[in-house]
């Protein structure tokens, strides 16, 4: 069966994130966030910004290439969160759980998050916002952008901003 795909724009995204936001407020307070390289790191902006937040930490864990799965891979380690106390990992999505297994060995005493889950992986994550049915590819705002850089318009001339 092929996949369903689910396209994510970006005020979709912002509201998501902002819904996790405000259910993570509930739990809190936290001391810092750990967001997971590269799909939680604009979600941990919005959340950390709605929290106020100023403490980001990152965990950067390889997973996909392209479309394809493979053994999630930690290429660089949260050193600043400790074990995990005070801090809540976010992440964009739980998938089957692999990556949020080995995100939450490195840091037991931390929450988790994610803006969307899927049954597989769902009960890897303390709170999300949004369940998918697991055959569903989530195209997520920076997924589906045209890869292309516009360049701004030219200055206006006689005019003050």
């Amino acid at each position: 069966m092929p996949p369903e795909y689910l396209t994510v724009s970006w005020d979709q995204l912002h509201r998501d994130a902002r819904t996790l936001a405000q259910r993570l407020s509930t739990l809190g307070p936290f001391s810092g966030i750990v967001a997971v390289s590269r799909g939680g790191l604009i979600p941990a902006g919005i959340i950390a910004r709605s929290l106020g937040c100023r403490v980001i930490e990152t965990v950067s864990v390889v997973t996909y290439e392209g479309e394809t799965r493979g053994e999630p891979k930690i290429t660089k380690f949260p050193s600043a969160a400790g074990d995990g106390a005070g801090f809540v990992i976010i992440d964009d999505l739980v998938d089957t759980g692999a990556t949020a297994r080995q995100v939450r060995a490195l840091l037991p005493r931390a929450r988790l998050a994610a803006v969307y889950a899927k049954p597989a992986g769902k009960q890897m994550a303390d709170i999300f916002v949004t369940e998918v049915s697991q055959d569903t590819w989530i195209l997520l705002p920076w997924d589906s952008e045209p890869d292309r850089i516009v360049p701004p318009p030219p200055p206006r001339t006689g005019h003050s901003c």
